[in-house]
């Protein structure tokens, strides 16, 4: 029977897209499809390749009415290369796939009636990546196929910035098996390297966003929703090299950066020298295990990674007692369930921010505010 549904065409009509970015659509049978690269409005006769009780994952057989949001891809990797999944949908329509995305998420996990109703971007597609993590099989060098580790050879990529493209040929020319990062930043290519954000310096040796520009989105959208006064103290439970502690904190009176890496600290202190922004200091513990002591946050600001906060931070949070928090997030499903696990806060600004066009990905930052004294 499975043998036979798999040689089934099924003509469907895409009516949104999934978290990975693959278009959605029912079969005649009530199951879910997912297919990729497909786009909103896409007749299409799809051909299932994965069979699961509740759903299927299929690829396109033949289009049969295309949807008016469809391009043709602007580049000659896309359909084997895992690194994009829009190029083939106008970057309008790759905006409001990712609201989709940010809202569905809110609502369906979360449980939440506010939306979202706006999606920060720079209007840059191509050219904003200052990182690369590119793979050698000993034969080529280049990016995994994707839902593969086989090597894409990759002369140039669209997403990258110029000098991380342009070293491309020479490492091409000193292949070894393995894997190779490059970074960039206002000190060319370097690891670590250094970049600029609204008048703040940074050296950068751990986590920053890859997107500068929309980084800086991001940050004023964080600083925005903290709205800290000079008698105010912040705590960052996630500040990795202090960047966000920083570019909001310049607003507190004191300021207080967790992290549990202990170069990231270190790396923090520095950031925050260089900036002469002697009322933020930083320790190196645990977000979820640090003594606080008698500090009593007026704001917290979050940024986990792509897990999001585990049972032990949302704890900590709630011992904390902030007026408020400021969540940002990459991924709007741990976001959603993170915020409905915050109990006596309630979220009341969200923003989305395009961090990564042309992928999937989405980041949000959220506001919620403390509802009851303690």
């Amino acid at each position: 029977m499975l043998v036979q549904e798999s040689e089934q065409i099924h003509t469907v009509t895409i009516t949104g897209y999934a978290s990975g970015g693959e278009g959605v659509a029912r079969l005649g049978n009530g199951r879910v499809a997912f297919i990729r690269n497909a786009a909103r409005g896409d007749v299409l006769r799809v051909k299932p390749t994965k069979i699961g009780e509740r759903s299927v994952s299929a690829e396109i057989a033949d289009i049969v009415t295309p949807s008016p949001h469809r391009i043709e891809p602007d580049c000659p990797h896309y359909l084997e290369c895992g690194g994009c999944d829009f190029r083939h949908i106008t970057y309008g329509e790759e905006l409001e796939a990712k609201l989709q995305r940010v809202n569905d998420a809110i609502k369906r996990i979360g449980g939440l009636s506010i939306q979202a109703d706006e999606i920060l971007s720079t209007g840059q597609v191509d050219g904003y990546r200052n990182k690369a993590v590119f793979h050698s099989d000993g034969k080529s060098l280049g990016f995994y196929q994707s839902r593969s580790h086989d090597v894409i050879r990759i002369d140039r990529c669209l997403l990258l910035k110029d000098d991380i493209n342009d070293a491309i040929k020479t490492l091409s020319h000193a292949l070894h098996k393995g894997e190779t990062t490059l970074r960039s930043g206002l000190n060319g290519l370097a690891e670590p390297f250094e970049e600029e954000l609204d008048g703040l310096d940074f050296t950068i040796e751990g986590f920053f966003q890859v997107n500068k520009d929309a980084a800086l989105l991001l940050y004023q959208k964080v600083r925005e929703y903290a709205d800290l006064s000079k008698s105010e103290m912040l705590i960052d439970m996630y500040c990795g090299v202090g960047s966000m502690t920083l570019f909001a904190g310049r607003d507190a009176g004191h300021a207080l950066g967790v992290e549990q890496n202990e170069e990231a600290v270190k790396a923090a202190r520095e950031n925050a020298l260089r900036n002469r922004l002697s009322h933020i200091e930083f320790v190196s513990a645990d977000a979820a295990l640090w003594d606080a002591g008698n500090r009593k946050p007026d704001c917290v600001i979050v940024d986990p990674p792509r897990k999001g906060l585990s049972t032990g931070a949302v704890k900590k949070i709630l011992d904390l007692a902030p007026k408020r928090i400021v969540y940002a997030s990459c991924d709007p499903a741990t976001l959603a369930r993170d915020l409905k696990a915050l109990h006596g806060y309630e979220t009341t600004k969200i923003c989305a921010v395009d961090m990564f066009p042309r992928t999937a990905n989405v980041e949000c930052c959220c506001m919620l505010n403390r509802v009851f004294e303690r």
